[in-house]
């Protein structure tokens, strides 16, 4: 474990030297976050803080990832194979969450940017071509289950199960980026359970690349804590949702992934929640506000107790998908 998290130290200073260049740039750019009227009022006054500091993220685990790999990527070993996966996730969906951002603060839908359908159609499109090369490139198609020695082969069925499980929480991080510090504290310690449970496994280079992922998320943090200089965006969350994903599935332990993203399955789940009981209470709500930290905001919590107490959960629902994991 000693060069991993050396390597998320030098992560973390790669990345945080260059955040406060980036803020002053994207402020030239006037390139800050539209808030939605249907928010608590309280959050209006993060308008015009700089967005897309998901690049902040993504550019030195791009870095540092293709410089350990270089050789492995040119000689097209298995390891360079494997580790492109992740890192074309990284890259593809932090592409689409900025066209996302930059549709939101200068496109004609200002405040909402691309469209559900038009998001959902590219991350289902990407989500096909990444579960296919799980599949046929990586000979992904088993499943890991607790107490059970050996994983199951679930052939063909692989395919639809990736890409909903990288499109769900590809999602669903996204809809947790909506209170300052709380997607990314949530995404590191995802990405360091699963560093710990591909340790176990010895699959180095996954070890490297999730330790890499949460020292730039560390980084981000720096600029992210409350009250933020800096969001993430689309360009951060749909990245980081996609590629834990992906980090699970290549580990095999992808049925962990619910409860060692639990935090972000109840923010999902508070959404289509709240959507299905309105359309079919032709009004009714079961929650003040959806996503649900939003819900414990209108309830009294600070955005510091919200932000605290959910990544509290998610650091003990990780630990115990850790433990399952090694069951």
């Amino acid at each position: 474990m000693a060069w991993p998290l050396t390597l998320g130290t030098i992560s973390f200073f790669l990345a945080v030297i260059w955040g406060a260049p980036l803020i002053r740039l994207l402020k030239a750019y006037s390139l800050g976050k539209q808030i939605r009227i249907d928010e608590p009022t309280k959050h209006r006054v993060k308008t015009g803080t700089p967005t897309m500091g998901g690049i902040m993220i993504i550019g030195p685990v791009l870095i540092i990832t293709v410089g350990l790999n270089l050789a492995a990527l040119m000689g097209n070993t298995l390891i360079g194979r494997s580790i492109l996966v992740p890192m074309g996730t990284l890259l593809t969906f932090g592409i689409l969450g900025a066209l996302d951002d930059l549709a939101g603060i200068r496109g004609a839908r200002k405040g909402e940017g691309l469209s559900a359908r038009q998001k959902f159609l590219v991350q289902g499109v990407l989500a096909f071509v990444i579960a296919c090369a799980l599949h046929f490139v990586l000979d992904l198609r088993s499943i890991a289950l607790p107490l059970v020695p050996t994983k199951i082969d679930i052939g063909l069925l692989y395919i639809p199960i990736a890409m909903f499980f990288i499109v769900g929480f590809s999602n669903a991080v996204n809809l947790t980026d909506g209170l300052d510090s709380l997607a990314g504290w949530t995404s590191a310690i995802a990405f360091a359970c699963y560093g710990v449970i591909a340790y176990l496994q010895g699959q180095a280079y996954l070890v490297v690349f999730c330790f890499t992922m949460v020292g730039a998320l560390l980084a981000f943090l720096w600029y992210n804590a409350h009250p933020a200089e800096l969001f993430m965006g689309d360009t951060g969350a749909l990245a980081l949702g996609a590629t834990l994903a992906v980090v699970a599935l290549m580990t095999g332990q992808w049925l962990l992934l619910p409860l060692i993203g639990l935090v972000f399955v109840a923010e999902a789940l508070s959404v289509i929640i709240q959507v299905a009981y309105f359309k079919w209470t032709r009004g009714k709500r079961v929650f003040k506000m959806a996503p649900l930290h939003l819900h414990f905001e209108l309830l009294g919590w600070s955005e510091t107790q919200v932000v605290q107490r959910f990544w509290l959960v998610a650091l003990l629902a990780g630990m115990l998908g850790i433990a399952l994991a090694l069951v």
